[in-house]
């Protein structure tokens, strides 16, 4: 039987809003666990600055909360390397602050994570200092941590991510192998100017010698740059925060 207009146009808005609040309670339910899964995913990339890749990869979801609540301490800092707690009258945490939203202001106006790996056992015993890191690659967002043994020069190990880097080539910063390499390289001259650590352009070329110089990613320069200026541009800011924990100025020992 052939229905009128008014009918398909009533059974049709029907559906559309009945769909819409399903669609719309399901996404609900699912946030509590989408951000259990993000706030996981988020730990196991700051400890994989410390720890070998292998090692994460074995650990259950309920052991990389243990250890990441037994060995990161974590506090926030401007960009004059003050420690923030609180900002218009809301205490603020490194684990809720919103690095890519920060990203979009200018940086002075920025916080600034600090994460602090602690030795097995203890509340004030530093063996790295873990700093949250963000810019752009070839074709969207690329962010990081980058881990800096106590020394405040000497990188201890690095995390990269992308939004939409190119398989096979930019994405590669995801990989162990170009990870590995910034393992034990200098972001201090002797000079002690702040030079970080650049990937150079092409691949096959042996750095073990250069202490600021990494081999790069073929076909891949421009997500190569993007690191760099990553890597060169968050150092900076957080340059003063580093230059009081080597002038000994924390509760939190240095080794």
């Amino acid at each position: 039987m052939q229905q009128s207009n008014a009918y398909i146009i009533t059974f049709s808005v029907i559906l559309t809003v009945v769909l819409g609040l399903l669609l719309s309670g399901t996404s609900e339910i699912l946030k509590p666990i989408q951000k259990k899964a993000e706030e996981l995913d988020t730990k196991k990339q700051i400890l994989g600055a410390v720890l070998p890749a292998d090692e994460i990869a074995d650990m259950k979801p309920e052991e990389v909360n243990e250890y990441y609540a037994s060995r990161i301490s974590s506090t926030v800092v401007n960009i004059e390397g003050e420690e923030i707690t609180e900002q218009d009258g809301v205490a603020i945490t490194a684990e809720t602050v919103d690095v890519g939203k920060n990203y979009k202001k200018a940086p002075e106006e920025r916080l600034f994570p600090v994460f602090i790996y602690l030795e097995e056992g203890s509340e004030d015993a530093a063996l790295a200092y873990i700093l949250p890191v963000y810019g752009s690659g070839l074709w969207d967002k690329i962010w990081g941590y980058v881990a800096l043994k106590t020394d405040m020069d000497t990188i201890e190990g690095v995390t990269f991510s992308h939004a939409g880097e190119t398989p096979g080539l930019g994405a590669r910063i995801t990989s162990t192998d170009v990870q590995q390499r910034y393992h034990n390289k200098s972001i201090y001259n002797e000079a002690g100017e702040l030079v970080s650590v650049s990937m150079q352009k092409g691949e096959g070329k042996d750095y073990s010698n250069d202490p600021h110089k990494i081999d790069g990613m073929s076909g891949a320069t421009i997500t190569g740059d993007g690191v760099n200026k990553m890597l060169k541009n968050y150092l900076e800011y957080y340059q003063s925060y580093m230059d009081k924990k080597k002038e000994g100025s924390s509760k939190v020992a240095m080794n």
